[in-house]
């Protein structure tokens, strides 16, 4: 792949469109040839962003999207996600006590941000009047 090719996909800011945007970028890594455990982070992180971005971001406001974009470079998928918010930022929440989740002692959720973090290689997150973005980077090959 010399020059890098770019994706544009705009979901609806309801549950369940998260998996059109998971299914794509699945599509895209595999065209890429990245190994199956990659493509599954990738799907997981992917989904998790949008959930994100549709639920906080968006308040699952039907009448809002989220934009994913992706730029497939010979080396790597870089993956943006983009709500609509006027929030100031993206909370950042603790790492999630797996023990005291596996116990049943805290609740299930609260995981996206913790596992898009471990599961992509490079994760930053931008706030603007436009909305808030979370850039993903996840290389073909896992760095050491």
């Amino acid at each position: 792949m010399s020059e890098p090719k770019r994706f544009e996909l705009h979901i609806p800011s309801r549950a369940g469109a998260e998996k059109l945007a998971m299914d794509f970028a699945a599509q895209v890594a595999r065209e890429m040839n990245f190994p199956v455990e990659r493509i599954e982070d990738l799907k997981t992180a992917v989904s998790e962003a949008c959930m994100n971005a549709i639920e906080h971001g968006n308040q699952s406001d039907a009448g809002t999207r989220v934009g994913i974009r992706f730029v497939a470079a010979a080396d790597r998928l870089q993956v943006a996600v983009q709500d609509q918010g006027v929030r100031a930022g993206i909370a950042r929440p603790a790492a999630p006590d797996i023990e005291s989740r596996i116990e049943g002692r805290n609740e299930t959720r609260g995981w996206g941000i913790f596992l898009i973090e471990n599961l992509m290689d490079e994760v930053s997150f931008e706030s603007s009047p436009e909305g808030n973005v979370v850039k993903m980077i996840i290389y073909l090959d896992k760095p050491a």
